[in-house]
């Protein structure tokens, strides 16, 4: 039998791999957002940060959230989990000081994608957006994205059924709409810009819809649940099984 050794006191239990920053927001997870646990195949330990408003991360940007940030942060890393990363692509602002807070791997947001997606596909990258007039240039720079990277946005602040279910919180969510919506918005982006190579989901509500706009876009999509399942795969790795 294998030897085995409790190295950190505060950690009483074992076996997830990813910890998740959340906000301290509600409206319905379904399956595939990254605030559902059954989204993925592994276990997953979430932690919400306490004050972290949709309205304040992302209307305000406020920059009093990182206390809160850092020490949900290391909540996790002292919980035993083997990197942390966010449920919306506007922490970004805080990937950096996050970053430097802990010891585990840190990536926030699904932005952190983009430098990897351009070097694959030197093609213009398109954007679908929880909030297009909130997302600025320091949510990019503070993942490592450069202005030279050509970086097409659509948002989904206009659209009524998201815009109500998610952003204003109202408790119901409708699913087929939402996705009505963003497939609208992923094709209006393409159409405008045919030169679009692949798409990236900023907001973590979004990955339920990926199939239904790849299936109409015919384009790699990335999003959260991308970046979370390959880091994951690079912490956990599985002994190959086949045959000779």
């Amino acid at each position: 039998m294998a030897f085995f050794q409790a190295k950190n006191k505060k950690q009483s239990w074992y076996g997830e791999s990813i910890g998740i920053l959340i906000l301290d927001a509600t409206y319905p997870c379904i399956p595939g957002n990254v605030g559902n646990a059954s989204t993925f195949p592994f276990p997953v330990r979430y932690k919400v940060v306490k004050e972290a408003s949709i309205e304040r991360l992302l209307k305000q940007k406020d920059i009093t959230l990182l206390e809160p940030f850092i020490d949900a942060a290391i909540e996790l890393q002292e919980e035993g989990v083997k990197a942390i990363t966010g449920a919306c692509g506007f922490m970004a602002l805080f990937q950096r000081e996050v970053s430097d807070a802990v010891d585990v791997p840190v990536f926030l947001s699904s932005l952190l994608q983009i430098p990897f997606i351009y070097q694959i596909k030197k093609q213009k990258i398109g954007i679908i957006t929880a909030d297009s007039k909130s997302l600025t240039p320091e949510h990019f720079i503070s993942v490592g994205v450069n202005k030279e990277i050509p970086l097409l946005i659509g948002g989904m602040e206009d659209q009524k059924e998201f815009r109500e279910a998610i952003l204003e919180e109202k408790g119901t969510l409708d699913s087929d709409l939402i996705e009505s919506e963003v497939v609208g918005v992923a094709k209006k982006l393409i159409t405008e810009n045919p030169d679009i190579g692949a798409l990236v989901l900023e907001c973590s509500d979004l990955p339920p819809y990926a199939h239904a706009i790849q299936k109409e876009v015919n384009l790699p999509i990335f999003d959260f649940t991308t970046m979370i399942q390959y880091v994951h795969t690079a912490l956990v790795r599985k002994e190959f099984q086949g045959f000779m």
